[in-house]
């Protein structure tokens, strides 16, 4: 199947350059281009995109408000958003994964792992480049913000639904390990971890890998490392 890219950037050449670079790919195709995040929002409707490589700062709606309509919208179940961001040390990024988002990519990075990071958010995967180290992440979410510290129990109680086992996963899946690692690790089959994680995923109400990672952080399932 053809992947359906919704390109969303104020800057005119950046979008001209994503689109050669994705039309250039048999699997994948640009479907629209918007320059704020309203346009985004509404386009991702009505061309039925699969992922949306979304600027964060746009005039008038930006990219993090957009990406918490696109996750807020049923009609838009569907579809993946992949923050491209200039600055990828931003709490706006971890912010971005909160409302929703897939991961996130610097406008930097090699026409590779752009495209990659297309495929990977299609896929459902979450998407983090390698400068967006875990560690980073979990200092951005361990900061949090005011009456964080009592909201806290109440995170962990989300994960009560959850099995032993699914817990387990969930550990690795914030440690940014793919199935057939935590496989390895668990000593079951990939099959075994992506039924786990696929259940994880419907208790808790994520929408993919990313915001699993996201709720094991702030219910305290997992804690950032200090280095």
């Amino acid at each position: 199947m053809t992947i359906r890219v919704l390109l969303a950037d104020d800057q005119a050449l950046l979008r001209s350059a994503f689109r050669v670079l994705v039309d250039s790919e048999p699997d994948m195709e640009v479907v629209g281009e918007a320059s704020d995040g309203a346009q985004a929002v509404a386009l991702a409707k009505e061309q039925r995109a699969d992922v949306v490589l979304m600027d964060i700062r746009m005039p008038g709606t930006d990219g993090l408000a957009a990406t918490r309509m696109i996750s807020a919208d049923p009609s838009l179940a569907q579809v993946r958003v992949v923050i491209l961001t200039t600055f990828e040390v931003d709490d706006y990024v971890v912010q971005s994964l909160r409302a929703g988002a897939s991961g996130f990519l610097g406008k930097g990075s090699e026409p590779d792992e752009l495209l990659n990071a297309i495929r990977v958010a299609a896929g459902g995967e979450a998407l983090l480049s390698p400068a967006a180290t875990k560690g980073l992440i979990a200092r951005f979410l361990a900061q949090g913000g005011p009456g964080d510290d009592e909201r806290e129990p109440a995170r962990a109680e989300r994960l009560d639904a959850l099995t032993v086992r699914e817990r387990e996963v969930l550990v690795q899946v914030a440690g940014g390990h793919s199935n057939d690692e935590i496989a390895e690790r668990l000593e079951v089959s990939p099959l075994t971890v992506k039924t786990h994680v696929n259940r994880a995923m419907a208790k808790l109400g994520a929408r993919d890998r990313a915001q699993l990672v996201v709720i094991a952080y702030e219910s305290g399932l997992v804690r950032p490392r200090v280095d």
